[in-house]
């Protein structure tokens, strides 16, 4: 069912659901940006479909909701430990086709590798999903090419235009929010066609892990991380104990994002390092996207967002990386 409102009756609607849900959508800061007087959009809580950002590709995911960047796993003292309470709220997000691919790539990861992370299920058990459309492609996506420019995978679908909402229902529990709007035929437009596009080779040779490619990263990267920031698969983390000041004998464990690309990553016990070269780090990310990720669960990591090549201050590419991968599999061949 699909109905359509003026922006005043959608707003009463995200009144009622903030009773029962955290929402959470896109925001453009301003002043936030990275240099002097620009904006950054980023995840944030929402109050009035006004504050949503329907026009620009945020800078970060949506991932930074449902797996902080910091999270506390448990308090401790000399002789307890004791989680955190978990907010009774449920949480509904604002976000496109290919972060709801995202999601699905660190669900894998974190429920279904193994082993299944407690906090984490805890959650994204809560959460449900509002689609926002994309009727053109943004600078730098290859979405079309990671097949993840459509999905049926949401609750609600939301358009915004002209000071009317337009909404789409596809979960009965949030029908009686709109049981007085006028009923209407929406449905979201998905990109057809992307600006960029990849191609990513099948049957990799093990001998691709020393092609003279991966040199080229170990001279532009600086390792500062910020391509695995802003990206909606990434699931990397360290831990941290925090100890208080007023008792040593105090504090708390937690977790927090961590990065393949930076300084120490690596490390192990007695000085040694896994991949000392910048172009390692590169390789193994790369790798680890489109090959070893596919090798276990069928499908790659990367979801073609292009916001690693937006973010990157050295300008690499993502994208260009991929397709130079390809040469130099067809090459080998």
């Amino acid at each position: 069912m699909a109905f359509t409102m003026n922006n005043k009756d959608f707003n009463k609607v995200l009144d009622q659901l903030q009773k029962e849900y955290k929402v959470y959508a896109p925001v453009n800061l301003k002043g936030k940006g990275t240099f002097s007087d620009t904006d950054t959009v980023r995840y944030g809580q929402v109050n009035i479909v006004e504050e949503i950002e329907f026009n620009k590709k945020s800078n970060f995911s949506p991932k930074e909701v449902i797996l902080p960047i910091t999270q506390t796993l448990f308090y401790f003292t000399e002789n307890s430990v004791k989680e955190p309470k978990v907010e009774d709220k449920k949480i509904l997000i604002f976000l496109r086709s290919c972060d709801i691919h995202a999601v699905k790539r660190i669900d894998e990861i974190y429920l279904r590798n193994g082993f299944q992370d407690s906090y984490y299920k805890t959650l994204r058990d809560k959460v449900k999903f509002v689609l926002m459309e994309c009727e053109h492609s943004f600078e730098n996506c290859f979405c079309v090419s990671m097949n993840s420019n459509k999905t049926e995978e949401y609750s609600l679908f939301v358009k915004y235009k002209d000071d009317r909402v337009f909404v789409e229902c596809k979960d009965a529990e949030f029908k009686g929010y709109f049981n007085y709007m006028e009923q209407c035929n929406v449905e979201p437009k998905f990109v057809e066609s992307n600006d960029v596009e990849v191609k990513i080779p099948e049957n990799i040779d093990q001998s691709i892990f020393k092609n003279e490619m991966w040199k080229e990263y170990s001279e532009r990267c600086i390792a500062c991380g910020r391509c695995n920031v802003v990206c909606g698969t990434c699931t990397c983390f360290t831990m941290q104990d925090i100890f208080y000041k007023d008792n040593r004998n105090v504090g708390e464990r937690r977790r927090v994002w961590a990065s393949c690309q930076v300084d120490g990553f690596t490390d192990v016990a007695g000085g040694g390092s896994f991949r000392k070269e910048k172009g390692e780090r590169m390789r193994f990310k790369v790798m680890h996207k489109v090959y070893d990720f596919k090798k276990r669960f069928g499908y790659h990591m990367c979801v073609g967002c292009g916001r690693c090549d937006d973010a990157c201050p050295e300008y690499i590419s993502f994208s260009s990386c991929l397709n130079k991968l390809n040469n130099a599999v067809e090459e080998v061949k």
